[in-house]
């Protein structure tokens, strides 16, 4: 592996990779949102409308795929981060809107009230989540060289 022409742009990633996911605001962002998405899952049980059986699936699904999508997505998988927080965002727009999209009467004002109030933190979460990746990706990263910003004979980082 040591003689692999990109071993510096790996080593450079993974390190940024590790900031991102260390950073207490990361942690908290990925906890919070794997909180989310459990909630959403297990919403029709927890809200009470488990009758309306197409919102109730749909609910289970999406709330699976947001914990998933956003549980881990710093550290495993860094250089997609940004566009699964996309995917992620997507999916609280989907939440907050899915009372009125999905067929059959799910007009409760209990469906309605979750899937907005679970469907706006979803959606923040992702968009911080969103932010975090860009903020980390403008960051200075280490050289070819390997000086990780320390300045070079000429006094240039």
């Amino acid at each position: 592996m040591e003689t692999h022409p990109d071993i510096v742009e790996m080593r450079s990633r993974h390190e940024m990779a590790e900031r991102a996911a260390t950073t207490p605001r990361a942690q908290a962002v990925e906890t919070l949102a794997f909180l989310t998405g459990i909630y959403l899952a297990a919403s029709p049980w927890i809200a009470g409308f488990d009758n309306l059986s197409r919102l109730a699936v749909s609910n289970v699904i999406v709330g699976i795929a947001y914990a998933l999508l956003m549980s881990g997505g710093f550290g495993r998988a860094y250089e997609r981060t940004h566009s699964m927080a996309w995917a992620a965002c997507a999916l609280g727009v989907w939440t907050i809107i899915a009372p009125w999209v999905i067929a059959g009467d799910v007009s409760t004002t209990r469906s309605v009230v979750n899937n907005i109030i679970v469907g706006a933190v979803a959606l923040l979460l992702a968009l911080a989540a969103s932010a975090a990746a860009a903020r980390a990706d403008r960051s200075p990263r280490s050289t070819a060289g390997g000086n990780r910003g320390m300045p070079g004979p000429g006094g240039a980082v």
